[in-house]
């Protein structure tokens, strides 16, 4: 299936036919067509690249590998344990390992199952039962013939060898050419060209029914005043054949020791739900106004064995225009591992108490965002996340729960554990990483701007301890 087409203007340049030979096909599911075998040597000793230190063995492995495959036992041999008296073994069906063939041939939809039984129809007894093909008859001058041009393809790379004695000019390399790459290795007896397909060689890609090609050129073409050697060029090509016909017989599995971890996906353990002052989920979209004191609940939605003792905590919460909580344009309300740093300027911000410390809810007044504010529609959307976990049921300055008391200008935690607090002024700890900590949003609610609470016990002040969030800070305004 190679195609040659040389030009030889010297009857002191002769080539002898170019040789055929089919490689296996290797596990990887490929099959090596060699027309040509080949081995290689660097013509500077320094440079050998992807191909290995040494072509020659490069060359010995590959058709060690092939001659392996063809002389292989096709199938195993099965026997039968002797019954009366019959201790004969009969020998497996003799199957070739595997038959290359055209795309004609691909007829797997026939395969499918269906009802009823039928006899096996001819022509898949004959792709059941295929007989190897025969082995192409060498003799006389075949035999022993020495190749001048001898090429080896493999699943990505090329392989080209020339005889040095069909040339007679010593720096003959330097005008040879496989495509418009140069000789790249030499030994006594060859000059040698070992590229990938992808060296831009100008190697030329063709994809047909039944197989792929891929093709390049090997010159020969002095550019010297006078020339010592015509010019020829040999047109090569590679063919990988798409579709096969396989008869290997099982195989052996290679049990390799280890072990191998995978993360879990991890349920959401957590809940974040808007309620009303009672503590009712508030269903459908609520609206508030400036000020007006919003509910929070934040929850567990399963117990385990290891929750039990446990106390919910909220490390921070954040709103934001979207439900993205990676969003630019934050206001932060909790922070600092658990104060709630929004309550020193909203009355209506603070943690509250409840039945269960498996609970916890807080309440922030509602606020806008300045880009809001100067919006066409007259109510704008918003979201709150927070950053839950369980803990001990004594708290720390890490877990917490720290409200700011107005009256004496000092923090308390809501269950009575004051000192825990005493960091909420400046920067607490960082808390130690747990993997059930992460961010949970709640559902969005609605502020209309054309109205204020009637009921707003403070002008709202917004300030925040992260760069990068909005300001509201009324700087007319006398003690914050």
């Amino acid at each position: 299936n190679l195609h040659t087409n040389s030009k030889v203007f010297s009857n002191q340049v002769s080539f002898n036919c170019l040789k055929l030979i089919v490689m296996g096909l290797m596990q990887a599911g490929f099959l090596f067509l060699l027309f040509w075998s080949a081995c290689f040597q660097f013509i500077d000793k320094a440079e050998y690249g992807v191909f290995g230190q040494d072509p020659e063995l490069d060359q010995e492995k590959m058709e060690t590998v092939a001659d392996e495959d063809e002389t292989e036992d096709s199938a195993p041999q099965l026997k039968r344990s002797a019954s009366h008296g019959d201790l004969s073994t009969p020998e497996a069906m003799k199957l070739p390992k595997y038959l290359n063939v055209p795309a004609s041939y691909d007829q797997k939809q026939l395969f499918k199952p269906e009802r009823g039984v039928r006899p096996l129809p001819e022509w898949a007894r004959k792709i059941l039962l295929a007989s190897a093909p025969a082995a192409p008859v060498t003799g006389g001058a075949e035999m022993g013939r020495d190749n001048v041009v001898e090429i080896l393809c493999h699943v990505d790379k090329m392989y080209v060898r020339i005889r040095k004695r069909v040339f007679k000019s010593r720096d003959a390399y330097k005008y040879l050419k496989l495509g418009t790459c140069p000789v790249n290795q030499e030994n006594e007896h060859y000059y040698y060209f070992l590229y990938s397909f992808v060296t831009g060689c100008g190697f030329k890609k063709e994809s047909h029914a039944d197989y792929l090609s891929i093709s390049n050129v090997l010159r020969f073409r002095q550019t010297t005043p006078v020339l010592r050697e015509m010019p020829f060029e040999i047109p090569l090509q590679c063919r990988f054949p798409r579709f096969f016909h396989s008869y290997k017989v099982g195989f052996h599995p290679k049990l390799r020791g280890g072990t191998v971890f995978r993360a879990l996906k991890q349920k959401r353990m957590f809940s974040l739900t808007l309620v009303d002052a009672s503590g009712n989920n508030v269903t459908g979209t609520k609206i508030y106004t400036l000020g007006q004191s919003m509910y929070f609940e934040a929850s567990v939605l399963y117990t385990t064995a290891s929750s039990r003792n446990k106390r919910l905590y909220i490390n921070k919460c954040f709103m934001t225009p979207s439900s993205n909580p990676d969003s630019n344009l934050k206001y932060t309300v909790v922070d600092n591992n658990g104060c709630m740093i929004d309550g020193k300027v909203m009355l209506q911000s603070k943690f509250l108490t409840g039945s269960s410390k498996m609970v916890q809810r807080l309440t922030v007044g509602a606020v806008i965002f300045k880009d809001s504010a100067s919006m066409i529609s007259s109510q704008v959307e918003q979201y709150l996340h927070c950053e839950i976990f369980m803990g001990s049921p004594t708290p720390t300055r890490n877990s917490k729960a720290c409200n700011y008391d107005p009256v004496t200008g000092s923090w308390k935690e809501l269950y009575g554990y004051d000192t825990v607090c005493a960091c909420c002024e400046s920067t607490c700890s960082p808390p130690q990483q747990r993997a059930s900590r992460k961010i949970i949003s709640s559902h969005s609610w609605m502020v209309d701007l054309t109205s204020e609470d009637e009921h707003v016990k403070s002008e709202p002040k917004m300030k925040s301890r992260d760069a990068g969030m909005f300001n509201l800070d009324d700087s007319d305004t006398g003690k914050t």
